[in-house]
């Protein structure tokens, strides 16, 4: 894989180590997705440890949207969607990706962010090594799929709560995005309320992902029922 990233941070990103407390994630969803733009995840400690400034997300609103998972409420898995904001929600997609939410709001509110693109900006030998068929650094972390497997996660982080001291999962402060840079424009690849302006990136950012719209596809034995996030 090529190791140039043109346009992307590295160094020159300020990576501030401040953990975000709860009250950061306890916002109205939309508020929240678009100041998670420029932070950093963080998953693992010393050698296992892969850090992705996040770069491009999509909000999902609950109960009131027709593309979330929580739209028909609560079950097994989306339970952890009905608590507290700042836990993490994982799910698997067309029996192939994991992907990684961060719930959103007060408790009960059921929104979340989907974590769509990202640059890796620590632990990039590690992150390669997950992902040995990215062509160039840029798309290491670019879509959900992506971003969730450079960082490790799967079923077994839904509902890790990154406000813990101890936990290995976290979101850092890094450097939040000017209102001036962002973009917003319609989800990727949902079904219904196809035309929300919900999905929020940074301008110009190199590891953004495309937009698709939805079309249908065959899917796989024991997939989810449908691709929307949150």
């Amino acid at each position: 894989m090529g190791t140039g990233c043109r346009g992307c941070h590295h160094g020159r990103v300020d990576r501030s180590a401040r953990r975000l407390e709860r009250a950061f994630f306890e916002r109205e969803v939309t508020v929240v997705a678009k100041d998670l733009l420029g932070r950093v995840v963080v998953s693992g400690d010393g050698d296992g440890r892969v850090a992705v400034r996040l770069t491009e997300v999509e909000a999902y609103r609950g109960r009131d949207d027709s593309a979330s998972h929580s739209f028909r409420g609560p079950t097994p898995r989306t339970a952890v969607m009905f608590g507290p904001g700042g836990h993490l929600y994982t799910y698997f997609v067309y029996g192939m990706h994991w992907c990684a939410n961060i719930v959103a709001g007060p408790d009960g509110n059921a929104s979340a962010v989907l974590l769509r693109a990202g640059e890796v900006v620590d632990g990039i030998d590690l992150a390669s090594s997950r992902r040995p068929t990215a062509r160039a650094e840029r798309f290491l972390a670019r879509g959900p799929a992506g971003l969730a497997t450079v960082l490790g996660l799967d079923g077994a982080d839904s509902g890790a709560d990154l406000c813990l001291p101890d936990s290995t999962i976290r979101l850092h402060a890094g450097s939040p995005t000017p209102d001036t840079a962002i973009r917003t424009g319609p989800r990727v690849g949902v079904a219904t309320a196809a035309d929300l302006q919900l999905r929020f990136w940074i301008a110009d950012d190199p590891t953004v992902s495309a937009f698709r719209a939805w079309t249908p596809r065959r899917r796989s034995a024991g997939a989810p029922g449908r691709q929307a996030g949150g």
